[in-house]
């Protein structure tokens, strides 16, 4: 980017130079419509993604016999972090009204994180696209069949491929090699050694670069190209796994009803969502906006130096800006989180839906990661904790916000959702550095 064309970006948009010089910022979406609409997708193909996880709940319970007591259903819970809240309250000396609750994709089934999600479902689809197109299987069928030697031979003549910081890899690689498919990730600089590890003991192919995740994908995408026999898994552009992320929001409506949770135009819902390119905060957020309409309030949290959903929607630029394009290093310990240039797709879809994002620093997520330790013992990865900002931006920096939409009066009767994106997988050694990371940063606060 031209500095002529930066300089006049900074001026129409003052909230960028501040991003760029990497503070912290809350930024309230103008674009936010009551009645929000797309034509880029549908609820319909949120409810064939249920439709097609359903069919392979019997395939699930073979594969995974951790998932028999859910009866094949990959789903997390829900928990009230009270402990955690007060924490942050004393912190960050801020009052957050309201109920604080935990959306625990952390644990989420297979992968440990909320790939599991969008990146298993996409995994199956393809599966069972190619089983019913070789005659193999009709959609009536139990389709615990799969589980047989004979899928799997049927399967490993296909290659599945991905470009990932990580959390998208493993649940690819985990899924698709349980199927049977050869699979090949292209790893970011950014991604962890133990990820990459774990990746290569299920039996995948790792091919590591130095650059950023937009060069990976890049790369995946070109050599999937080549090959006939390849599906790639498009992070930046999948409907698929939009889909599979947006099947989240009509779970957690069930999961508020069983236990009388609210949302209506007294009692707002408010949503905080790590991102990175934005499939997964997208797709969770594009549903829950559906089910819930104007009475739920997204934001998207991002690390100072990743900001790229962040500036493509505040410019209206998507993809054609880059945090580097502002002199932003999108060097993060959010490895998940480390993505230079969002997703086009999934900033077009959002541009109404969304309300707001902000950025956090590196040490304010290890500050969290510290208090959720001490407080109640839980342990989420860095880039997990990018959510726990967001009632603290909103409740600081974000009171027009809350004028606006004439909320200030209805906060005590606020549920606020942190989404934990992942951390049950982290190696203990892992563990216990990022533990000691925290402790660190503690003492120099």
């Amino acid at each position: 980017m031209k500095n002529e064309l930066k300089h006049e970006l900074f001026n129409q948009f003052p909230k960028l130079k501040e991003i760029a010089n990497k503070n912290t910022v809350l930024w309230e979406n103008t674009n936010w419509q009551k009645e929000a609409t797309t034509d880029l997708f549908s609820m319909q193909e949120v409810k064939e993604a249920e439709e097609t996880l359903k069919r392979f709940s019997s395939y699930l319970k073979v594969a995974f016999p951790e998932l028999l007591e859910s009866e094949g259903l990959i789903e997390s819970s829900i928990q009230d972090i009270p402990l955690i809240k007060r924490a942050l309250e004393e912190e960050f000396d801020v009052s957050i009204p309201g109920r604080l609750i935990l959306k625990c994709d952390h644990a989420l089934p297979i992968s440990g994180s909320i790939k599991a999600r969008g990146g298993i479902f996409e995994v199956l689809r393809h599966a069972e696209r190619l089983a019913i197109a070789s005659g193999r299987l009709k959609k009536e069928d139990n389709y615990a069949v799969l589980a047989t030697e004979d899928f799997q031979a049927f399967f490993q003549q296909y290659t599945i491929a991905v470009g990932s910081t990580g959390n998208l890899g493993l649940s690819i690689g985990i899924m698709g090699k349980k199927l049977g498919f050869n699979v090949v990730v292209h790893m970011s600089s950014d991604a962890k050694e133990w990820k990459k590890a774990l990746l290569r003991d299920k039996g995948a192919t790792v091919i590591e670069y130095e650059a950023d995740y937009s060069v990976a994908v890049e790369q995946g995408r070109r050599e999937a190209e080549q090959d006939p026999m390849c599906h790639f898994i498009d992070d930046e552009n999948s409907k698929d796994l939009f889909a599979g992320y947006a099947v989240a929001a009509k779970r957690l409506q069930i999961q508020f009803e069983k236990t009388n949770i609210t949302v209506d135009e007294t009692h707002p819902l408010f949503v905080y969502l790590p991102c990175g390119v934005g499939g997964g905060p997208g797709g969770v957020a594009y549903g829950i906006r559906e089910i819930f309409g104007e009475h739920a309030h997204i934001f998207f949290a991002e690390p100072v130096a990743s900001p790229c959903m962040t500036i493509g929607l505040m410019t209206g630029l998507h993809d054609a800006i880059s945090v580097e394009d502002i002199g932003l290093d999108n060097k993060t310990e959010a490895d998940g989180l480390a993505v230079g240039r969002a997703s086009k797709f999934v900033g077009k879809v959002m541009e109404m839906y969304i309300s707001g994002c902000y950025t956090v620093t590196d040490e304010q997520l290890f500050t969290s990661l510290g208090l959720a330790m001490d407080s109640e013992g839980a342990f989420l990865e860095p880039s997990a904790h990018a959510g726990m900002f967001g009632p603290i931006q909103l409740m600081k920096n974000g009171q027009s916000y809350l004028e606006k939409h004439h909320l200030t009066d209805k906060m005590e009767h606020a549920t606020h959702i942190v989404w934990a994106t992942g951390g049950s997988m982290v190696p203990q050694e892992m563990r216990m550095e990022y533990i000691a990371k925290a402790l660190r940063n503690s003492k120099n606060v």
